[in-house]
């Protein structure tokens, strides 16, 4: 009788997009941690989404640290929701209590990062970007940019994270194929955050300075820390050294519209309509795609100039 019931609410979700107030879906979001803009964006959205459709949403922030992930799920679990969403910090380390969900005959939809595990089953779909892709991306524009010829430094993203490892991966890989001239020349973890990324920005001038031609960072917020750290340095960004990275939010945006930026690739955060969806089609018995991909846009200057901040949603 309740996964008739639970059926009948998933369904409801999905042709309606809400229930009565006496009819919800409870389900649980667990977040990595409040590591930018773009995170904070993902919230955001998972939250208003979850108002607007009338669910039941229990919400934890891990504070970028697997273990309070780990105990959210398990206390998803006793509370007995009918769905969870993952945000994984890292890409290993989940099998055991993904069992546990899965034991208990919860869905568990991953959002905005991947993970590595033995089982596929023991998730239901990846909603996310192409991370790799995007790496593919920016530096296929480096190339371009200074003809084919400069030095790098890599401001990374979190250790063993998902969207750092494919980032690093794909960039690497087209440089290597393409762009033989193009040489990576420092390479450091900002853990995605601003004060991270002025912080390895601010040592790789100190013994670099006069030899980087390029920053490729894996997210806006390191790229933000990283102009300041270029601008305290007596350098002009966007021109002494070129700017690329990775989200496309409002600051990102604004950076390149100040032309303290040169290019970013958009990963859109904006996934809880999606999340929820794969949800109630799991509930009610349907296979979903191991991964749902989100498509993005990419952004120079002036095609930022054309946009316009004023559309940008996050």
């Amino acid at each position: 009788m309740k996964k008739v019931l639970f059926a009948v609410l998933a369904l409801a979700l999905l042709v309606t997009g809400g229930f009565a107030q006496d009819k919800k879906l409870t389900i649980g979001f667990s977040q990595v941690g409040e590591e930018g803009a773009w995170r904070d964006a993902e919230t955001a959205d998972v939250k208003a989404v979850a108002a607007e459709r009338g669910i039941d949403l229990k919400f934890s922030d891990g504070q970028e640290k697997q273990e309070n992930q780990i105990k959210a799920i398990r206390s998803f679990i006793a509370q007995k929701v009918q769905g969870i969403i993952l945000a994984p910090i890292v890409e290993t380390g989940w099998e055991p209590v993904l069992k546990e969900a899965k034991a208990h005959h919860i869905p568990v939809v991953l959002l905005d990062r991947n993970i590595k595990v033995s089982d596929p089953t023991l998730y239901t779909t990846f909603i996310g970007s192409d991370f790799i892709k995007e790496g593919k991306r920016v530096a296929d524009w480096v190339g371009k940019a200074t003809n084919g010829k400069a030095n790098i430094v890599e401001l990374q993203g979190t250790v063993g994270a998902g969207p750092a490892i494919d980032r690093q991966k794909g960039f690497a890989d087209e440089i290597a194929a393409k762009f033989p001239g193009l040489k990576i020349i420092k390479s450091q973890s900002g853990d995605f955050n601003r004060a991270g990324g002025k912080q390895v920005m601010e040592a790789f001038l100190k013994s670099d300075g006069d030899n980087i031609n390029v920053v490729y960072s894996h997210n806006d917020d390191m790229a933000v820390g990283a102009i300041q750290a270029i601008e305290a340095a007596g350098k002009v960004p966007g021109k002494d050294i070129l700017v690329v990275s990775i989200d496309g939010v409002h600051d990102g945006f604004q950076n390149l519209l100040d032309g303290k930026e040169n290019y970013i690739v958009e990963c859109n955060p904006l996934l809880a309509n999606k999340a929820f969806d794969a949800i109630a089609r799991a509930v009610i018995g349907e296979t979903l795609p191991k991964w749902t991909v989100q498509d993005d846009a990419a952004f120079d200057q002036a095609a930022a100039a054309d946009f316009g901040i004023a559309n940008r949603k996050y």
